[in-house]
């Protein structure tokens, strides 16, 4: 399917269509504007999605009167290893469909689900914040997420860390911290790099990170921590209305005996409290790992995400992560691999990690 048909619904006369550059100053101000929406609404994720991966993006919107009242970002990602999807939206902790009334809302969740049945894909899958289709079969016990308001004062948010976290970044402030903020991904990329292949994981492409630069300008920004003047941790953050996001982060394997992760978190927190933010958003996390309890002893409290599937060639959920036994394995060996060997083969392997 090349183009979203026009469906008509109710006397509103409200048609769903897909987004092309003339509507994207429109679908912009409507993500900018819905309560519902998140960043990962925005319209430069398409171009992302298609430049750094070659992943079609499908984007729909449900107007009338030439009036946007709902969006639904898709991205089709196809790949031998790990199959056929059309998500909303791949490699983004949320999506799904933001829309400000309940006819928009379900014209646009039939219309994926044509699209869906039009491609023959394993399956559909939405993420939402809230459970939104309890028809529909659902991931709800594997993410949350983390989201917690500041306050303009940094004092106030150092108070706000638990006594025994606070120490951790009071040592990095003792050992001589200092952070950073950066227009590009020179430094953050090797570190990022290495820190995920110590964690078994594919990297993406360096292309993903300054696409992802390119495309979302100031809202956008790398924050790098130092140590004697070498880097030891950074993590790539977006912004969106008054939220920062700290998304794709990493340090060195001196990283978590200086504190720089601590440190480094804090910077963020402290650096979009002074520019106006007022809720830090810590991202995505899998019950029962490392960063799931990291960001809880922040004082922060898991809110579930519920990703929720219509299955088209498929017979149950998709396990794609990497909790699944099925891929314990291939997370030891390739935790041993070499980094310049890991930063080759990941980009093949990550372009299906949607």
């Amino acid at each position: 399917m090349t183009e979203a048909r026009p469906r008509p619904q109710g006397p509103a006369g409200l048609t769903v269509r897909r987004l092309d550059a003339a509507a994207e100053p429109a679908w912009e101000a409507f993500v900018q504007a819905c309560p519902e929406a998140t960043f990962f609404h925005r319209a430069g994720w398409r171009r992302v999605l298609e430049q750094a991966f070659g992943h079609p993006g499908h984007y729909l919107y449900a107007e009338s009167g030439g009036r946007i009242r709902g969006v639904l970002p898709l991205g089709h990602v196809k790949t031998l290893l790990f199959g056929n999807a059309l998500i909303s939206v791949p490699f983004c902790v949320y999506g799904g469909v933001a829309a400000e009334d309940a006819e928009a809302e379900g014209a646009l969740i039939q219309a994926a689900r044509d699209l869906a049945e039009s491609l023959q894909v394993d399956y559909l899958e939405l993420r939402h914040r809230q459970r939104r289709l309890p028809q529909w079969p659902c991931k709800d016990d594997l993410y949350v997420t983390f989201r917690k308001a500041i306050d303009p004062d940094p004092e106030v948010n150092l108070k706000a860390i638990p006594r025994k976290q606070r120490a951790m970044v009071r040592k990095g402030m003792q050992r001589g911290l200092i952070s950073e903020e950066e227009g590009g991904i020179e430094r953050f990329f090797p570190i990022y790099a290495d820190s995920v292949r110590r964690l078994g994981t594919p990297v993406f492409p360096r292309r993903y990170f300054r696409a992802l630069m390119d495309t979302f300008g100031d809202a956008a920004r790398v924050t790098t921590v130092h140590h004697q003047g070498r880097p030891v941790s950074s993590v790539l953050s977006f912004l969106f209305r008054d939220e920062v996001l700290p998304y794709y982060g990493g340090g060195t394997a001196e990283a978590r005996g200086l504190a720089a992760f601590d440190f480094l978190y804090w910077e963020v927190m402290r650096r979009a409290a002074g520019a106006g933010c007022r809720v830090f958003d810590y991202g995505r996390s899998k019950r029962g790992t490392g960063s799931f309890q990291f960001k809880k002893n922040w004082g922060f409290e898991p809110e579930p995400l519920y990703y929720e599937y219509h299955l088209v060639r498929a017979r149950a959920i998709p396990e794609i992560n990497p909790l699944n036994p099925r891929y314990r394995l291939f997370i030891q060996g390739w935790k041993r691999l070499p980094t310049p060997v890991a930063n080759v083969l990941g980009p093949y392997l990550s372009r299906g990690l949607g």
